[in-house]
Formats: structure tokens, sequence, C-alpha cells
């Protein structure tokens, strides 16, 4: 439970932020009645729903209290949901479709490949995007999409920790590199084998290989991880294929340790896996539980659909302030404006007090490591 002080700072802080909203009535005409409009992309169903789910739960407690402090501008804020499954060819749809409904500005989408395939869509539609969990670097490192903004950090960042923890920490030597062929997972164990091989020898890579999502059956790449005598795997992907790769090792009797990412660290693979999760290491974002804002807002999740948030969903709720302050402090939905105030607004969030770089990354956030103790993530103090 948030103590009394946790939820006065809680309170103070979301007046603060609302009275910052507020601001643009002051300034803006007055005359505008239309709400303004927050897409809402994602996968909201399907296998990877529970990485979607949250964010649309977080924009809706922000934008309750935002709509109930007056709005912005002068305007209420709607959202409009809407599902891509996380599938790149149902995305470049989704963002169509949000298009159609004449969104201002979108929060999402949730998976990289999916981001990838929608933003130069939204480009041309000149609407600005932020993903509170699309990780592929290249998404803000390749200059093609100067209308992405994200609340979390690269894979490049992510896949390093993931490798110096295995080389420093568990002093493992001979590791295989495993992806779900997908713009993420492949990003990752690209940038995973990269440092690797450049550790001047102190680990090698033993395995380099994908696997096909949604297969029943991954016996073949657990003996390969035997043969090859891998001490560690590195996945990078998500937690169907991760939960059932972990289960035919362990089951295999294979101790071989598990590392894995964001897309596995999630309450969900713990409940697929079961008994066999137990030991898997995870990145994910940063531990910020000891913020007041956070303790609050996760218990705000919880009186609203009186359950634990699930993943990202500070990273979507500190994502949504963002977007909205920017919209206060721009004066309008322009996504120039947008942006301008994005590089050079400091918002105060869950996840601490975030401005974003030139290229659209947010500055102040970073990830952990994690193993699951007991069916439970825990973050491992290194």
């Amino acid at each position: 439970m948030v103590g009394d002080m946790g939820k006065n700072v809680f309170r103070m802080v979301i007046t603060a932020f609302c009275a910052a909203l507020m601001w643009g009535v002051a300034s803006g005409s007055g005359q505008a009645i239309e709400p303004i409009r927050l897409g809402v992309a994602g996968a909201h169903s399907g296998d990877l729903a529970s990485y979607g789910l949250p964010t649309v739960k977080a924009a809706e407690l922000v934008v309750k209290e935002v709509n109930a402090a007056g709005g912005i501008l002068g305007r209420q804020v709607e959202i409009l949901a809407e599902d891509d499954v996380c599938k790149p060819e149902i995305a470049t749809n989704t963002a169509t479709r949000l298009i159609s409904l004449k969104v201002d500005l979108v929060l999402g989408h949730i998976c990289s490949g999916a981001t990838k395939a929608a933003l130069g869509i939204y480009k041309d539609a000149g609407l600005l995007v932020m993903s509170p969990s699309a990780t592929n670097p290249e998404l803000t490192q390749s200059g093609d999409y100067p209308n992405f903004y994200r609340t979390i950090a690269a894979d490049d960042a992510q896949a390093r920790l993931e490798v110096d923890f295995a080389l420093d920490v568990l002093k493992v030597k001979k590791i295989a590199v495993l992806h779900d062929k997908g713009d993420y997972g492949k990003g990752l164990a690209e940038y995973a084998r990269k440092f690797i091989e450049a550790s001047d020898g102190q680990a090698q890579v033993v395995l380099y290989e994908g696997v096909t999502p949604g297969a029943v059956d991954y016996s073949a790449v657990v003996q390969k991880i035997k043969r090859a005598g891998a001490e560690a795997v590195i996945f990078g992907g998500y937690h169907p294929e991760a939960s059932k790769i972990v289960m035919q090792m362990r089951k295999k009797r294979l101790p071989t340790l598990f590392i894995s990412d964001d897309g596995v660290k999630d309450d969900t693979f713990i409940k697929v896996a079961g008994e066999y999760a137990d030991g898997v290491y995870a990145s994910g974002p940063r531990d910020v539980s000891r913020n007041p804002l956070a303790a609050a807002a996760t218990e705000a999740h919880k009186k609203a659909y009186g359950s634990e948030p699930g993943a990202f969903f500070l990273n979507a709720y500190a994502a949504t302030q963002a977007l909205l302050n920017a919209v206060a402090k721009a004066g309008s939905t322009d996504s120039a404006a947008l942006a301008r105030a994005l590089k050079s607004e400091f918002v105060e969030t869950p996840l601490g007090r975030i401005s974003f770089d030139a290229r659209g990354d947010a500055i102040g956030v970073g990830f952990s490591m994690y193993q699951v103790k007991n069916g439970v993530y825990v973050e491992v103090r290194q």
C-alpha cells in the first residue's frame, strides 16, 4: 500500500500536472469544442495482449485525471483504442484506421515490428507517435522516423546489460544466442552477439539461431544448445516462445542458464512456464517502485481494475503524461510544435522527471536485470 506521504506527493504532482495542462485553456482561444483524440495502438487481443492492455489502462487513468481537471486547451481528451495484435501486417491497417478517425497523436505501438510497419503511415499523416515499449534501436537511431518517441531504453542498452551480466556476474564463457526472427527479437540478438564477439575472448557464441514463432516443438534447437555445450542462452523475443523453450530445456534436464529480455519479463511467462520459470533471468525497465508516483499509479490501477498492472504500465503512464503535457505546452497538436515541447520540457512521471533527446529517446530511463524466484520476478542487485 502507498503511505500517506506517497499519496500526498502523488496528489501534489497530479495537481501540478493538471494545472500545467489547464494553462493551455488560458493561452488558447477557448473556442475549440472538438476533443483531443488520443489513439492507443497495440496488442489488445491474442498471445501478447498482456503487453498491450496495460497501456490502454494507463492512458485511461491519466486521461480521467486530465478531463476531471478541465481537459487541455479547453478540450476533453478522448481515447480511441485499436488492436494490432503485435503483427506488422495488421499494424498498417491499425494506423490507417486511427488516421481515418482523425486522431491527433498516438500512444503505441507495443511491439517493435508493428511499430516500424506503422510509423511511415503516421509520418506521412503528420502524426507524432510515442511507444512505451518498442525498443528496436533503429526506430530512433536511423533518422527515418522523426515523428517517433519512446519512454523505454533501446535494445542496444538492453543487450549490453544482458551480456555484461552473463560475463561479469554469471561468469559464463559459452553462450547460445537465439531469437524469434522478428525486428525486436532478432535485433536484440544481433547486438548480443556483437557484444559477446567483442569481449576479447571472455566468452564466445557457440550457437546463433532463429526459431519459428508459434511452433509447438523446439526440441531441435534445445538439442543444438546441448550439443554446443552452451552454459547460457540469451534469447531475443517474447514469452510464448521463451516459455516453450525453457520448459523443453528443463524437461530434458538441461541446466543451461536462460537469459532474456523485456519481452519475457512478464507475469504471463511465469504463468505459462510454471515451475520451470524459476531461475530464469530477464532484463526489464528499471525498478522505480520507490518513486511515490510509481507506487501511487500502481495503487490507482489496483483500485480501478482490481489487479496489479501489467508490463509497461508505468512506461505507458509516463508516455501519456508526456504527450498531453506537450500538447498543453505547445498550445496545439501540431507535430512540429509537440516535438519542440517534448525536447525542451520536463514532466514528472512514475519513471522520474523525463524529457526527450534529439532522437526521441527518453532521458533518464534504463534497464535492470531480474530473476524469477518462487514464481515472482525479483530485481537482481549487482
